[in-house]
């Protein structure tokens, strides 16, 4: 039985609520360039291929970093990382808002990449120690809820002060929004009691990295990460130029309410973890990578509410894919002899490298076939994420699901 904290306890209260700022934190910092992309366009006189490396760039930063991270705070300990992560992100994400031109606000934007690195690599691999077995999946699916309610309000504040006072003053909102998360997130995010820091020596992580590159069902679940995450912001990296062009003409507040969206997210991602906690992740994730594809598929059409639904459909299995894939994650390296925290690294720099990528290569397949090759871009990646979460089904469990509380986990 796992002596974490259970729902019902304050202190599980607490580490819901910071967690849950924490990744509205991520999500709206990493993300806040991406409505701007049109504007970068026109004033800086770039491409969108090239715009799109204000999103790009930054992720690949953190994808990086990761590397450096997840092996760090298997020593360093969980939550300074993720307090001074969130700080220092949070500041660069102000002068982001005052930089002078194109290459010095790309600069800023990747050493703000670097600075977020420490919050996703830490959160799963905490939440794995701190939180009882039973209530694992559904506490991280609150922390993804709260990277989509982050991505969502992010957007939706960029959107409505840049239409009020500009770009820049849209960006230096959201900086300060992170400011008043880490806030939140020193004051209630209890430190960890049963971190235990791993040996610094190069023997042993070559031992642990070996282990957890070679492990079929992770490799296939850092993979999940890259198709999924690639997909996602391949199409939110484009559809800004779709509803601010012809033929619906929208502005730059009206067309960021798109990011409503999100709240699917947050709801499909906690559901997707209870359901995963009770039924098996084997038999969760497949289903919600066909849901992200036919919410892609609606998109298609014409009519504008339509592609709202679709969008919000994409978006609810979207999160519900990461928030099963980066809970087996951790589980599966846990049940195979730890190292967690580099475990999720390893599985978050293929999902931000996915995003580098695959954003990337949107901007120049919306420059040569509009929506349509957009989506057969995106389609083939979600079509990928469908056969590996069917491939994940028969790879061999590393140990006896624990049974806990009538839950149900697959390794």
């Amino acid at each position: 039985m796992s002596s974490g904290y259970r729902p019902g306890e304050t202190a599980y209260r607490r580490v819901i609520v910071a967690l849950f700022a924490a990744g509205v934190a991520t999500f709206a910092l990493l993300y806040a360039a991406q409505p701007l992309l049109p504007d970068f366009t026109g004033e800086f006189g770039v491409t969108p291929a090239v715009a799109a490396f204000a999103v790009s760039g930054t992720t690949l930063a953190l994808g990086l970093a990761l590397l450096v991270v997840g092996p760090s705070t298997e020593v360093l300990g969980r939550t300074p990382i993720i307090i001074t992560s969130l700080f220092v992100s949070s500041i660069v994400g102000v002068l982001v808002a005052v930089a002078p031109s194109w290459p010095v606000l790309l600069g800023l934007r990747a050493v703000q990449g670097l600075a977020l690195a420490g919050i996703p690599a830490v959160v799963v691999a905490y939440l794995r120690e701190e939180i009882s077995d039973s209530a694992h999946g559904v506490a991280t699916g609150v922390y993804i809820g709260g990277t989509a309610i982050g991505g969502m309000v992010g957007r939706l504040v960029v959107g409505g002060v840049t239409d009020l006072a500009g770009w820049r003053w849209g960006l230096a909102a959201v900086g300060l929004l992170g400011l008043a998360c880490a806030v939140c997130v020193q004051l209630l995010l209890p430190r960890s009691r049963f971190f235990r820091p791993a040996a610094a020596s190069r023997r042993d992580l070559v031992a642990t990295t070996r282990r957890l590159l070679s492990d079929p069902g992770l490799v296939a679940l850092y993979l999940v990460g890259a198709v999924a995450m690639g997909s996602f912001v391949a199409t939110f990296n484009t559809i800004g130029y779709r509803l601010r062009g012809e033929p619906y003409l929208l502005g730059v507040a009206v067309s960021g309410l798109i990011y409503l969206s999100y709240v699917s997210g947050s709801v499909s991602s906690a559901y997707a973890g209870r359901l995963a906690d009770r039924v098996g992740r084997r038999t969760v994730l497949p289903v919600s990578f066909a849901i992200t594809l036919v919410g892609l598929l609606v998109t298609l059409a014409a009519p504008l509410w339509l592609v709202a639904v679709g969008i919000t459909v994409f978006a609810a299995g979207f999160f519900a894919v990461h928030g099963v894939a980066s809970a087996w994650v951790a589980a599966r390296a846990h049940a195979g002899g730890g190292g967690t925290g580099q475990a999720t690294a390893f599985y978050l720099f293929c999902y931000y490298l996915g995003s580098s990528v695959f954003g990337s290569l949107a901007g120049a397949a919306w420059s040569t076939g509009g929506w349509l090759r957009v989506v057969e871009m995106t389609g083939a990646l979600v079509l990928v994420g469908v056969g590996l979460g069917v491939w994940l089904q028969h790879i061999p469990t590393l140990a006896e699901p624990p049974v806990e509380d009538e839950g149900v986990t697959a390794y």
